[in-house]
């Protein structure tokens, strides 16, 4: 028989003797051995939510794509945008309407679709991340979409500033580059006229962001947006509450903008000011300054009528308020002959506004054309339409309706006909900006919300020819028209002299490559009128420009020696300066590349480069850096591209890139340009 080995003690309570002691347990100890039990419980909960809480990662992977992807950070509540395999976060994007503190789960409603992630906070709105096709092969593209769930959700999106510089979006009054260090209250994102709205956004904006990170922001074009700058924090894009369910929507990528047609513009430009009472003093003035200009030895360019005395000249070609029988006679004895300036041509300016008291006007008003003509207020419960009034140039006026066929067909035949009969070869638009239905607080038609009226009229215009101007841009970048930018202070500050090449690389950024910059000196007033050393400094600066504009002839404001800089930065615009535009105009419509380029172009990871706003690039062989500070003859000069080399045109001296010039010197006569 084999004997069993003999059993190890265990040391365990046989059931029915632990059964029986805890039977004859007192009370309180058995509360304490309860008590300690729901200790125990509690411990082990605490340890497993703390495990949970340290193993699991602050920032989730929402949405991948083939070289990155959209991630949910909960401290924030924020989404990251992330670029791979070196794993650096090129966006950041507090959201806001939303409690931030929740964050999606692992586990999204879209999860049959590995192109897309949809989240939804319950009664609050609808997160919705897509891979989108890209515009080019080696860019990634993700679109964002938030729905609102309840009419008083206000959709907020807030993209840090933090390490990232940010250009483009809206001009504003004093122009900033990059616009980190600009401030604005939220407020719709539709063009304006600082002369209305001093604190509102500029003429020329589009809904598009460039980060230093190379990641960009493009905003839906049917979003009714608001757009908040809060200085070296953040810009927010923001929809109003009491919507029902406007979804705001934008894309993030990197992609360059698409080719565009090229404008023709002559230069100088110089503005008449001169006597305007009627035609024939017009008609002298014209011919007066015609002959000063010769006389200086200035004889190219253009003479610049303003608004009123392109109507007055109008009225005299063909008066509205003259009788067809007494037109002919009235035409030979007040018509305006071109030759009178030759070799000058002229250009001419309209806008889309006319008085309430003209008899264009009153002759739609009584034949029952208003609503046809001119924007109008339609009645809840039928009815006659109410014209939409605003000022214009201190007048109330009534606004041309661009959705009718008929009124753009009569006011594009009226141009022609104004041009053919002036001889002007160049027409300026002005007015264009803006919104007349949000400037009265009411809500505007689903064809004109936001900058729909800039764009339309825009549009009609490009069909005048490439030798047009308009006062705004919005989304007609691409169209064949030079943009007038906005009048700046003749003074020395960021309104003035300082906001000119910020201006230019906000423009050309944003595709608006051919402008018109505000007259040489600037053209509004300032406490220290005719400031010879800021138009000699101004000057400087526009003869690297598309065009060289003038308000104020040399002769009348400074002394003689000025005057002939003029006639040489005119020859040197012409000579070296306008084959360059040509040049790289090819290259824009070819590649989509800026014509003025900001220093980070050929330093793109340089950190210095990111935040300098006052030096440009003509392409990527002219570097222009002017003096824009008062009494200054010395400046430090950064050169861009480490690897590079750069000469002084002034003084054939050559030196590395990617290096800054510390007081390089540069008298009143002077603007230090280097060559690549």
């Amino acid at each position: 028989d084999r004997t069993m080995p003999l059993a190890r003690p265990t040391g365990q309570i046989p059931d029915a003797a632990w059964t029986s002691g805890f039977r004859e347990m007192t009370e309180p100890w058995k509360g304490a051995v309860g008590c300690l039990g729901v200790a125990v419980f509690f411990a082990m909960t605490i340890g497993i939510i703390s495990w949970q809480a340290l193993e699991q990662s602050p920032e989730e992977w929402v949405l991948r794509g083939r070289t990155g992807g959209m991630l949910w950070e909960r401290r924030r509540g924020a989404l990251l945008l992330r670029v791979l395999p070196a794993g650096r976060t090129v966006a950041v994007i507090a959201v806001g309407g939303v409690p931030a503190t929740e964050p999606p789960p692992p586990r999204d409603r879209c999860w049959h679709d590995g192109g897309q992630f949809c989240y939804t906070w319950e009664e609050d709105a609808e997160l919705r991340l897509s891979l989108e096709p890209p515009p080019t092969p080696a860019t990634e593209c993700y679109g964002v979409r938030w729905t609102p769930l309840r009419p008083d959700v206000m959709l907020k999106d807030c993209f840090s500033m933090a390490n990232v510089s940010w250009y483009g979006g809206a001009s504003i009054r004093a122009q900033r580059w990059p616009l980190n260090s600009a401030e604005s209250h939220a407020q719709p994102f539709v063009s304006g006229d600082f002369s209305k709205n001093p604190v509102g956004y500029g003429p020329v904006l589009e809904r598009y962001f460039l980060g230093s990170t190379g990641v960009t922001v493009t905003v839906a074009p049917d979003v009714p947006l608001f757009l908040s700058l809060e200085s070296n924090r953040h810009f927010c894009l923001e929809t109003p509450a009491g919507r029902a369910a406007v979804p705001l929507r934008y894309l993030l990528c990197a992609t360059p903008p698409p080719p565009r047609l090229s404008p023709s513009h002559r230069s100088p430009i110089w503005q008449y000011y001169g006597p305007a009472g009627s035609a024939a003093k017009i008609k002298r003035g014209l011919k007066s300054l015609a002959k000063k200009l010769k006389r200086h030895h200035l004889r190219e360019g253009v003479l610049a009528l303003g608004e009123r005395c392109t109507a007055i000249l109008a009225a005299a070609v063909r008066p509205d308020h003259v009788p067809s029988e007494r037109r002919k006679r009235h035409d030979s004895t007040h018509g305006w002959d071109p030759s009178l300036i030759k070799p000058l041509q002229l250009s001419i300016t309209l806008s889309p506004y006319t008085s309430i008291a003209s008899p264009l006007f009153l002759r739609s008003l009584r034949d029952s054309e208003v609503a046809s003509y001119w924007l109008s207020l339609q009645p809840r419960f039928g009815g006659c339409s109410v014209p939409l009034l605003t000022t214009w140039k201190g007048r109330l006026c009534a606004r041309l309706n661009v959705t009718s066929k008929a009124a753009l067909s009569w006011y594009l035949a009226r141009a022609r006909h104004l041009r053919q009969a002036l001889g002007a070869t160049y027409m300026v638009f002005e007015g264009a900006e803006g919104n007349a239905f949000l400037e009265q607080a009411v809500p505007p038609p689903a064809e004109l919300a936001g900058d729909q009226y800039t764009g339309v009229l825009a549009a009609a215009l490009a069909t005048l020819g490439n030798a047009t101007v308009i006062s705004a841009g919005a989304r007609s970048s691409h169209l064949p028209l030079f943009v007038q930018m906005s009048p700046l202070r003749s003074d020395w500050s960021h309104a003035g002299l300082k906001g000119v090449i910020p201006s230019v690389l906000h423009y050309s950024l944003l595709g608006y490559n051919f402008f018109i910059p505000d007259a040489v000196g600037g053209s509004l007033d300032s406490d220290t009128p005719g400031d010879q050393e800021l138009y000699v400094r101004w000057l400087q600066i526009v003869t690297f420009l598309p065009v060289m504009a003038f308000s104020t002839p040399p002769w009348l404001c400074c002394d003689a020696w000025v005057l002939n800089l003029t006639r040489q930065c005119i020859q040197r615009h012409r000579d070296f300066v306008v084959p360059l535009l040509i040049k790289y105009s090819e290259e824009w419509l070819r590649l989509g590349y800026p014509i003025f380029r900001p220093a980070w172009w050929l330093s793109p990871t340089d950190p210095t480069a990111f935040t300098i706003e006052d030096e440009f690039l003509i392409g990527d062989e002219v570097l222009v850096a002017p003096i824009t500070e008062k009494g200054q003859t010395w400046r430090d000069i950064y050169l861009p591209g480490e690897g590079h080399l750069w000469m002084d045109t002034n003084t054939a001296h050559v030196f590395d890139g990617g290096t800054i010039l510390r007081n390089y010197s540069a008298s009143l006569a002077e603007v230090p340009v280097f060559v690549k």
